[in-house]
């Protein structure tokens, strides 16, 4: 990966492994569907400008089906799961969990013809990465936690999903562009929803109120610029690697600053996860063909 590649990779295993305690912070006192809705209104008002500045906004409509399905993928269903699920579930189990993203993007790009074969690494990389999930669940999640689990399972089908789309049926849309179309219809599914519990929002404290502009600059406005950015750099698959290192960061900020408890299910099935993420999305081996290996052989005095 060349050198502007691992900046953006940097940039977004830290920008977002931050959501996870937004998102705990805001839903104590808001509603899923106004964190949600609030998010998207700020990171569209910032990136709308800068899509119809650019011009390209209206040529873009013209892949309005893909569009909308990397909207329903990647924001509309995925955003409103997280933020559901996190009024039950601690931000670092929620941040740990989906790192099995990875694990699910070479799945389904497997299926979709576009990774190469499975090696034995990556499929023992993959049974590693259940057997962590396994461990994470069984200690850690009480029975009635169980929908919620089954809902951040959904996000991350999404996230895993979505850069297929970019990579396949939007390549000639610029990232900017494609994150404005999706929060702007986002934004427009919730409003109807949120509107009217506006009003409690205004009452709400300023550590949520605080996470929420931080939750729609950063984590959504900047963090969506740079993850297009990613993808285009490294390749869908490839791009997805930085959420090795987010759910690092989301256990972090959640112990430190939220003062969840570090469990057992934790400390086990943490690295047991990441490594067997980690093996499961690793490149196989570039063999050379027979024939560049004569010519070698007959370059050699």
């Amino acid at each position: 990966m060349s050198r502007r590649g691992w900046l953006l990779f940097a940039a977004m295993s830290l920008i977002w492994g931050l959501p996870y305690l937004l998102i705990k912070v805001a839903v104590e006192e808001l509603s899923p569907v106004v964190v949600v809705f609030l998010r998207c209104l700020v990171g569209a008002l910032l990136l709308l400008p800068w899509a119809l500045a650019r011009g390209r906004f209206r040529r873009a409509l013209r892949h309005w089906r893909a569009l909308l399905l990397f909207t329903v993928l990647e924001m509309t269903g995925p955003w409103f799961l997280l933020s559901w699920a996190e009024q039950s579930l601690s931000s670092s189990l929620t941040g740990l969990l989906v790192a099995g993203v990875p694990f699910v993007a070479a799945l389904a790009a497997r299926l979709a013809g576009e990774e190469e074969r499975l090696s034995p690494v990556r499929i023992g990389g993959m049974l590693l990465g259940v057997v962590g999930i396994a461990v994470l669940l069984g200690l850690d999640v009480a029975g009635a936690q169980l929908a919620a689990i089954g809902a951040i399972a959904l996000v991350i089908l999404g996230y895993a999903t979505a850069p297929l789309v970019v990579s396949r049926s939007l390549p000639d849309v610029s990232g900017v562009t494609a994150s404005a179309f999706a929060l702007v219809v986002t934004a427009l599914v919730y409003a109807p929803f949120a509107v009217p519990q506006l009003g409690r929002a205004a009452d709400a404290s300023v550590d949520a109120l605080v996470s929420l502009l931080v939750l729609g600059v950063v984590c959504t406005a900047l963090a969506l610029a740079l993850f297009f950015a990613l993808i285009r750099e490294a390749g869908p698959q490839r791009a997805l690697v930085f959420t090795f290192v987010n759910p690092a960061v989301a256990v972090l900020l959640g112990v430190l600053l939220l003062d969840e408890p570090f469990t057992l299910g934790l400390a086990v099935g943490l690295p047991l996860i990441l490594v067997g993420c980690m093996l499961a999305t690793r490149r196989n081996p570039v063999r050379t063909a027979p024939s560049e290996l004569s010519d070698v052989d007959s370059a050699v005095p």
